[in-house]
């Protein structure tokens, strides 16, 4: 009987990420965009995922631009890709891991706000779509890393704090952050024996388009209201958010886990 090989032992800061590939799906805007932007300052290469082409061009562009010191031998077009499509496409994932040829990390950050309203009132599809657009994208990026990624790789999920504090008429997206936790422990011992770890970040308030999307924080006044009754003063930013993405990417002993990002939000 074989006894597989122990996970690789490589540093876990930030920097250890250089050279190393990664796959942002949902990575045209928000925290997914933001750790396009940081990895790529720390030399990484990165393919970001998006549906809209105008979004997925500005956010090829910003992500380029954070490039550190030129390197002679890349090319720069290599070194930030986009993929137009939906994420939860299996072609789509297909395409971008073809693409870049050789992927080390998944991030998962796409998704939205549907399926919020009271039980009642939501239809039978209306909770399909909620499901079907949040909790299949988590299986099919699953399904794409488990067969693509190599020993230390890794696969990072996001879910948010209203997961642990329920909201009336958040019945919906709630289950399936839910389950994409859970989803989170299973993976993480499913692909342990090909040493692929699994994890999510769950997130508080973070200042994003989808935020600022919501009715009342549509400026940075708003904004800074809003946030002023959270323990730290303010709404996190997509920076901070991302930067826990790049925490799980790089540390290659810590699977299975569900880190909070929240400003002490939970606390309250």
């Amino acid at each position: 009987m074989n006894t597989p090989t122990p996970i690789p032992v490589r540093s876990p800061l930030p920097s250890a990420l250089s050279g190393t590939t990664a796959v942002l799906i949902g990575g045209s805007s928000g925290i997914g965009l933001a750790a396009g932007v940081l990895l790529r300052s720390v030399g990484a290469r990165v393919v970001l995922i998006g549906r809209d082409p105008d979004r997925l061009g500005a956010a090829v562009a910003r992500v380029r631009s954070a490039s550190p010191a030129e390197d002679p031998a890349e090319d720069p077009d290599d070194a930030v890709l986009g993929v137009t499509g939906d994420g939860g496409d299996e072609r789509t994932l297909a395409e971008a891991f073809d693409r870049a040829g050789h992927v080390d990390h998944v991030l998962l950050t796409a998704g939205g706000l549907s399926g919020a309203g009271p039980l009642t009132g939501l239809s039978a599809d209306d909770i399909r779509t909620t499901f079907n657009s949040r909790l299949w994208p988590a299986f099919a990026a699953a399904r794409a890393a488990a067969t693509r990624l190599p020993a230390g790789g890794s696969l990072t999920f996001s879910s948010g704090i209203l997961v642990v504090r329920p909201a009336p008429g958040m019945t919906a997206p709630l289950s399936v952050g839910g389950a994409v936790e859970t989803l989170t422990k299973a993976l993480a011992v499913e692909l342990a024996p090909a040493r692929l770890r699994v994890n999510t970040v769950r997130f508080g308030r973070i200042d994003t388009p989808l935020l600022r999307s919501l009715p009342g924080l549509d400026s940075d006044e708003a904004i800074a209201a809003a946030g002023s009754t959270a323990p730290l003063g303010r709404f996190g930013t997509a920076e901070e958010a991302a930067a826990s993405a790049l925490f799980l990417m790089a540390n290659n002993y810590v699977t299975g886990q569900v880190i909070t990002v929240d400003g002490g939000e939970t606390l309250t």
